[in-house]
C-alpha cells in the first residue's frame, strides 16, 4: 500500500518540486540546439538528421511503460528510472559529439537519443499523475500549470545554453547527462502522494493564482531576455545575473509552503485532523459482524489491487461477499482495456492527434518555414512559439476550469475552438502574406498549447485517476504519430519535390509548404467535426460531475 503524506502543506511542496521536474522533462526540446553540431561533427546528412528528430519525438512521447510503472511503484522509483535513462542516453551522445569515443554506429546514437528523451515521459508522468491525485478537484488548473511550465522549458534551456554554456553543444549534452538527473534526485523526496484536499478552500484558489502569475512573469522574462541576448551582445556578468533571476522566479511556487509554515491555516489543520480521525476510527471500529467466508479471505485486499482470480471472484459473488462486478460508467475509474473499447476514448485520441499532429509538423519544420519565407535567423520564431505555447497551456487550463465549474461546459469545447483557429492559421501560412508569419506562429503556439492542457484533465474526468498514467500516455502517442505522418512523410516529401524543381538543396518561396498547410487545414477541419461529436456525447458526464459548480467524485465501480 502506498504511504500517503498527511497535512495541507506537502501537496504544495510537491507542486513546487514538480515545476522543476516539468522543466527537466522538457529536455527533448533541446534537439535544435545541438542537431547542427551532430550534422557537422559526425558528418550526418539531412535525412539521417531528420530520422534522429523522429527518435527524439518517439522517446519524448512514448510513455506506456512509465504509465504502467506509475501505478505499481511509488513516484521516487519512476523518477529514478527517468534519471538513469537521461544519464545513459545523453551520456552516449556526449561521448560521440565530444569525440571522447569515436566512430559510434548511427543506430546506437538513434537508440541513445530515444532513451535520453524517454526520460521526459518518466518525469512528466510522475508529476502529472501524483499532483492530479493530490488536487483531484482542480485537475484543469494543475494540468495547466504543469504543462505550462513544460512549455516554458525550451526557453529556460535556451537561456542556460546561451548564458551558462556559451552556446556549446557538447557542454549542453554534458549538462543534460549530469544536471537533469541530479535535479531529479534532489526533488525525488518531495514528489509523493498526499492526503487530497476534497473540500472547498478559498485559500487554495489564491495559491493557484499565485503560481499562475509567477509562471506568466517567468514566461515574459525568458522571452524578453532571449530577445535582448539576440539583439545585444551581453557580457558574462550580465548573462549570469539574468540567469540567477530566472532561477529565483522558478523557485516562486515554493513560497506557498513557506507561507503556510509561518502562517498556518487553522481550518486546514482541523480539516485534515478530522479526516485522519475519521479514517482511524473507521479502521478501528469496522470489525466484521460475521466470520468471513473462505472466498472472502481469498480475495484479500480487493479494493487495493486488480490481480484477482476469476474463480475467487465468482465464488465471492455467489456467496454475497462482494457485489457483482459491473462495467464502469464514464466518470468512474476505468482500466486501460476497459477504456479502449469506448468510443469516447478513440474520439478524444483522434481529436488530440489531429490537433497536436498538425502543430508538431510546423514546429519540426519551423526553421525551414522561416528560411523559405526569407527569414534566416529563426531563433526569435522558436522563442515566440515557446512563449505562446506556454500561454496556451496555462490559459487553456484556467479557462476550461472556470467554465466547467460555472456552466459544466465540457473541456473539449476549447479543443473545438482552437482547431477552428488552427484552420485559419494554416490558411494564413499558405497565403505567405508579408508580415503574417509572426502572427501565424503566435496563433499556432497558443492553439497547440491548449490541446495539451485540455486533453489531460478530460482523460482523467472521463476515465478516472486510478489508471490515468497509462491512459494519458497512450493519448500522447498522437504527437509522435503526427510527427511521422504529417512531418516526416507529408511535409518532407513535398518540400524535397519543390526543392528538386528549384534545383537546390534548400527550398525557397511560399510553394515549399503551401500544399502541406492546405492539407493540415483539412486535417484540423476533420478534427473540429470529431470534437463537436465528442463534446455532445460527454456533455451529460460533465453535468453529472460538476453539478452545483464544483467537482463531485463519483462512486468508484467495483473493479
Amino acid at each position: 500500500m502506498v504511504n500517503v503524506k498527511g497535512g495541507t502543506r506537502p501537496p504544495w511542496v510537491g507542486l513546487g518540486a514538480a515545476v522543476w521536474l516539468q522543466i527537466a522533462s522538457g529536455n527533448a526540446y533541446n534537439f535544435p540546439l545541438y542537431s547542427h553540431s551532430l550534422k557537422s561533427v559526425l558528418g550526418f546528412n539531412q535525412q539521417q538528421l531528420t530520422m534522429l528528430g523522429v527518435a527524439n519525438d518517439i522517446g519524448e512521447n512514448v510513455g506506456l511503460i512509465p504509465g504502467l510503472v506509475c501505478n505499481k511503484f511509488p513516484p521516487w522509483v519512476v523518477l529514478l528510472i527517468g534519471s538513469f535513462s537521461c544519464f545513459f542516453g545523453y551520456g552516449v551522445l556526449w561521448l560521440s559529439l565530444s569525440q571522447t569515443v569515436q566512430n559510434l554506429p548511427y543506430w546506437m546514437l538513434w537508440i541513445a537519443l530515444c532513451v535520453a528523451t524517454n526520460s521526459s515521459a518518466w518525469f512528466s508522468t510522475t508529476v502529472l499523475v501524483t499532483n492530479m491525485r493530490n488536487f483531484p478537484l482542480s485537475r484543469g488548473t494543475v494540468a495547466g500549470i504543469l504543462k505550462g511550465y513544460g512549455g516554458l522549458s525550451a526557453a529556460v534551456y535556451t537561456e542556460v545554453y546561451s548564458a551558462l554554456l556559451r552556446n556549446s553543444s557538447s557542454k549542453l549534452l554534458l549538462f543534460l547527462a549530469l544536471g537533469v538527473p541530479a535535479l531529479s534526485l534532489l526533488m525525488m523526496y518531495f514528489i509523493r502522494p498526499c492526503t487530497p484536499s476534497l473540500g472547498e478552500d478559498s485559500s487554495e484558489s489564491y495559491h493557484f493564482l499565485f503560481v499562475q502569475v509567477a509562471s506568466i512573469v517567468l514566461g515574459v522574462y525568458v522571452l524578453t531576455t532571449t530577445i535582448l541576448e539576440d539583439v545585444f551582445s551581453l557580457n558574462v556578468l550580465v548573462s549570469y545575473t539574468l540567469l540567477i533571476i530566472m532561477v529565483v522566479l522558478l523557485m516562486a511556487p515554493l513560497a506557498i509552503p513557506v507561507k503556510m509554515t509561518f502562517y498556518p491555516s487553522n481550518r486546514g489543520k482541523l480539516g485534515v485532523s478530522n479526516v485522519s480521525v475519521q479514517d482511524d476510527s473507521s479502521a478501528e471500529n469496522s470489525e466484521p459482524l460475521l466470520t468471513p467466508l473462505s472466498s472472502s479471505a481469498n480475495l484479500g485486499s480487493f479494493q487495493e489491487g486488480d490481480e484477482i482470480s476469476e474463480v475467487d471472484m465468482l465464488l465471492a459473488e455467489g456467496e454475497g461477499a462482494v457485489k457483482k462486478k459491473r462495467r464502469p460508467r464514464r466518470g468512474e475509474d476505468f482500466k486501460f482495456t476497459e477504456a479502449m473499447v469506448k468510443a469516447d476514448f478513440w474520439l478524444l485520441f483522434l481529436v488530440y492527434f489531429f490537433g497536436v499532429g498538425s502543430g508538431v509538423t510546423v514546429l519540426n519544420n519551423l526553421a525551414q518555414i522561416g528560411i523559405a519565407q526569407g527569414l534566416h535567423d529563426t531563433k526569435i520564431l522558436l522563442s515566440l512559439f515557446s512563449f505562446c505555447n506556454f500561454v496556451g497551456r496555462l490559459g487553456g487550463g484556467v479557462i476550461s476550469e472556470y467554465f466547467v465549474r460555472l456552466k459544466a461546459v465540457p473541456r473539449t469545447v476549447w479543443m473545438t475552438c482552437t482547431q477552428v483557429v488552427m484552420i485559419i492559421t494554416y490558411l494564413l501560412f499558405a497565403s505567405a502574406l508579408n508580415g503574417t508569419l509572426y502572427a501565424a506562429i503566435a496563433l499556432l503556439g497558443v492553439c497547440y498549447g491548449v490541446q495539451f492542457t485540455t486533453m489531460v484533465p478530460t482523460a482523467s474526468e472521463l476515465f478516472g485517476l486510478k489508471h490515468f498514467g497509462i491512459i494519458f500516455n497512450f493519448m500522447s502517442l498522437g504527437n509522435p504519430l503526427g510527427a511521422y505522418l504529417f512531418s516526416g512523410l507529408l511535409a518532407g516529401y513535398l518540400y524535397d519535390n519543390e526543392a528538386a524543381q528549384q534545383h537546390s538543396a534548400t527550398c525557397l518561396g511560399p510553394d515549399c509548404f503551401r500544399v502541406t498547410f492546405l492539407i493540415l487545414a483539412g486535417v484540423c477541419g476533420l478534427g473540429t467535426v470529431l470534437s463537436i461529436v465528442l463534446t455532445m456525447r460527454i456533455r451529460p458526464v460533465y453535468q453529472m460531475l460538476y453539478a452545483g459548480g464544483s467537482f463531485r467524485l463519483p462512486q468508484s465501480s467495483s473493479h
